[in-house]
């Protein structure tokens, strides 16, 4: 048993020493198993298609959807929603606060919160997280 099996090498990797050979086109030899030694065909190295290549560009395409596509969906709804708001408009901020809108200048939303008190604030526009229905 004296056959060693060599499972990959890179370019340049010295084996036991010595500088690994260029591996294009070998002749593999066996031993039967009466002790003679049988030569086989040559075996080329298997070529790489453009396989990975494709498997490459399809997870980019997944990484730039996932990443980037869905985001800047999101903020183009949410402006949509902003640029639609009138007076009278029930809304939530992000910070919970619910109120109904009395006026909308060019990036501030006055709203009112409490009928009793007549208590009024101002909120920017990127603070309104959504509308709620009239119902």
């Amino acid at each position: 048993m004296k056959n060693i099996w060599i499972l990959a090498a890179d370019e340049g990797t010295e084996l036991n020493g010595a500088p690994a050979q260029d591996i294009t086109a070998t002749e593999s030899t066996t031993t039967a198993p009466d002790g003679n030694q049988v030569e086989t065909a040559p075996v080329e190295p298997k070529k790489q298609g453009y396989g990975s290549l494709i498997l490459l560009g399809v997870m980019f395409v997944f990484i730039y959807m996932m990443m980037f596509r869905g985001p800047k969906k999101k903020q183009q709804q949410h402006s949509k929603m902003v640029q639609a708001l009138q007076k009278n408009d029930r809304v939530k901020t992000i910070g919970g606060i619910i109120g109904t809108i009395i006026e909308v200048k060019d990036d501030v939303i006055i709203l009112k919160i409490d009928e009793s008190n007549n208590t009024k604030i101002k909120v920017t526009i990127g603070a309104i997280s959504g509308k709620i229905s009239q119902e």
